[in-house]
């Protein structure tokens, strides 16, 4: 029978594959929804136009884990840029919407150009990852910084969900993110602090931003963006491809990702990569014993995303309705775990480590210039000093 038949298709399905299908789904939209919504909401996003955010995410990732999956019959899977969201969130730049908006089409179109012209596959090797990893690292400090600063306001809630995640992640990793976000939302529902009558079942509506381009917003968003999503994001998204068995053709694959990501970019699609975690829930035995049959649980993942993208107007009043400290928390406790491995690949060079410090602490010092964020002088600050204490080579 035909490859891509609904008989075959159905065949090669099964209910653990949509099982995991649903948990990477969860999982993403549990650990860093939040995260976006942050972002969104720092560059000048209004409600709606956070519901179109989701709606082109929700789109972007339904349609490419879908059709990257079926086209090469591998698992792949994609997500937003949570680096890349965080990045937004900790913005002060002031920019105008359309600007961050012109920013996001100035990625992707970097993305499907590294994609589609082999660049990225020479990059793997030549991109300095640990000023790569400071810089990331001091985007998410204040993220892990502000789970404590809750602690002020609502020391009970904060305290469980600590409890909740640090047992959780002991017992079921997997599942750490999810039952700490619920168990927040039962405390906060228990207390009065989660206002649910503004919540409905609605779906999302597209909300064009025409996009425009400054100096200050390709410095300070778009090229950050790129380093971080390409890096941060695609390398990891690789090799956790590779690291399972699966061989799929890297440069169409990113490119393609970045093409989409440039139409959907003025809808609020801000970055779309291949993910790491959530990927290798569809690639594990849980998903199907035969690995060839893997791929129909990212597909059904990208069913789910589409879904999810539909509703996202309901996401979006669902989130409204949090207490700022449950954000808050959940954010912090849903990147710890990146911001100990960022910061862990940022020091373990001890060649770049002055560095990637210095990377580090500009980025997290929050430092704006002529309008010009503080990724960017992070990444230039680095650059600089690896230059500078770069070994002499012998005459």
């Amino acid at each position: 029978m035909p490859p891509h038949s609904p008989a075959h298709l159905l065949r090669d399905s099964s209910l653990s594959a949509l099982a995991a299908g649903f948990v990477t789904v969860l999982v993403g939209f549990a650990s860093s929804a939040v995260i976006v919504f942050q972002a969104a909401q720092q560059v000048g996003a209004s409600q709606a136009q956070i519901s179109s955010w989701i709606l082109a995410l929700g789109l972007g990732m339904g349609v490419t884990c879908i059709g990257l999956s079926l086209r090469y019959r591998v698992p792949v899977v994609t997500a937003w840029s949570t680096p890349a969201a965080a990045m937004l969130a900790a913005t002060t730049t002031g920019l105008p919407l359309s600007d961050a908006i012109g920013a996001f089409v100035v990625c992707a179109v970097l993305v499907a150009i590294a994609g589609f012209s082999g660049v990225f596959e020479k990059m793997l090797g030549r991109i300095p990852l640990p000023l790569a990893a400071g810089m990331l690292a001091g985007v998410l400090l204040r993220f892990g910084l502000d789970t404590f600063v809750a602690l002020k306001t609502q020391p009970l809630l904060v305290l469980v969900m600590l409890g909740v995640y640090l047992a959780t992640r002991r017992l079921w990793p997997r599942y750490a993110v999810i039952a700490t976000l619920l168990v927040g939302i039962a405390i906060a529902a228990g207390t009065g602090l989660l206002h649910l009558g503004g919540v409905t079942l609605a779906p999302a509506r597209p909300e064009w931003v025409t996009p425009t381009f400054s100096f200050a917003a390709l410095l300070g968003m778009a090229l950050p963006m790129f380093v971080v999503t390409m890096a941060s994001q695609n390398v990891p998204g690789v090799a956790v491809i590779r690291a399972s068995g699966y061989q799929v053709p890297v440069s169409p694959v990113i490119g393609w990702t970045g093409a989409l990501n440039a139409v959907l970019a003025p809808f609020g699609a801000f970055s779309l990569n291949l993910a790491a975690i959530t990927a290798a829930i569809c690639m594990g035995p849980e998903a199907h014993p035969d690995p060839q049959r893997r791929y129909m649980a990212s597909v059904w993942a990208g069913v789910i995303y589409l879904i999810v993208g539909v509703f996202g107007a309901t996401v979006v009043t669902l989130l409204a309705a949090f207490p700022k400290e449950l954000v808050m928390a959940i954010a912090g406790i849903a990147l710890l775990g990146t911001l100990g491995s960022s910061l862990a690949g940022a020091l373990k060079d001890e060649g770049s480590r002055e560095a990637a410090l210095v990377t580090f602490l500009i980025t997290a010092s929050g430092l704006t210039l002529a309008g010009i964020g503080a990724a960017f002088w992070g990444l230039l600050g680095g650059v600089l000093t690896l230059l500078v204490l770069r070994p002499r080579k012998a005459p």
